[in-house]
């Protein structure tokens, strides 16, 4: 596995109408907790215990995390978990990107931990969006029916554990509101 691009957590808060300056910024994971427990959603820092190889698949990182993965599936009721995996210099990564680009809701909770690497979510709340760029380690639940959405970068790299109450996977209730074209977009 590779090490996260970026070196910390980052919480920016920015005024939904005003997409220039972030009204507030913060690398303190405690802090960040904080603020997104404050609009309904979980924020947690994982380790594990096992060091994975660079090649590492699917069951290997499932049992590296199993402890984590267990309590939150027996706490919350999820019903399966899988791991997705975005490689540096994996071709035609742009039309994943941009459907995730898109501003749009789930019927159920969007859980995603980072086992390497980074992406960045765009919470929309009361009028505020709440960009946290997730690295190595950082689990992020994103209540159902919270509108959102996910930037992976222009050449991604992340392994992620994601979590689903059913085996239907992700599915998108996608807004039609172009918000988050006016908003930065990781590079």
């Amino acid at each position: 596995m590779t090490t996260a691009t970026l070196p910390a957590t980052i919480l920016r808060v920015f005024d939904d109408t005003d997409p220039s300056a972030p009204r507030s910024e913060s690398t303190d994971r405690t802090a960040i907790a904080r603020e997104l427990a404050a609009i309904g959603c979980r924020f947690e820092r994982w380790e594990a215990s096992v060091q994975l190889a660079p090649d590492a698949d699917q069951a290997a990182i499932l049992a590296a995390y199993a402890g984590d993965v267990k309590r939150l599936m027996d706490e919350s009721g999820y019903a399966s978990a899988d791991v997705l995996t975005m490689k540096k210099g994996t071709k035609n990564t742009e039309p994943m990107r941009a459907k995730f680009l898109n501003e749009h809701t789930h019927a159920e909770d969007e859980i995603r931990f980072f086992v390497e690497g980074s992406a960045s979510f765009y919470l929309r709340k009361g009028g505020q969006i709440y960009q946290t760029i997730c690295v190595r380690g950082d689990l992020l639940g994103v209540p159902a029916g919270t509108t959102h959405w996910f930037d992976m970068g222009s050449n991604p790299e992340f392994t992620a554990i994601r979590f689903f109450m059913t085996q239907a996977g992700w599915i998108a209730n996608f807004t039609g509101d172009p918000i988050a074209e006016r908003f930065p977009k990781l590079p």
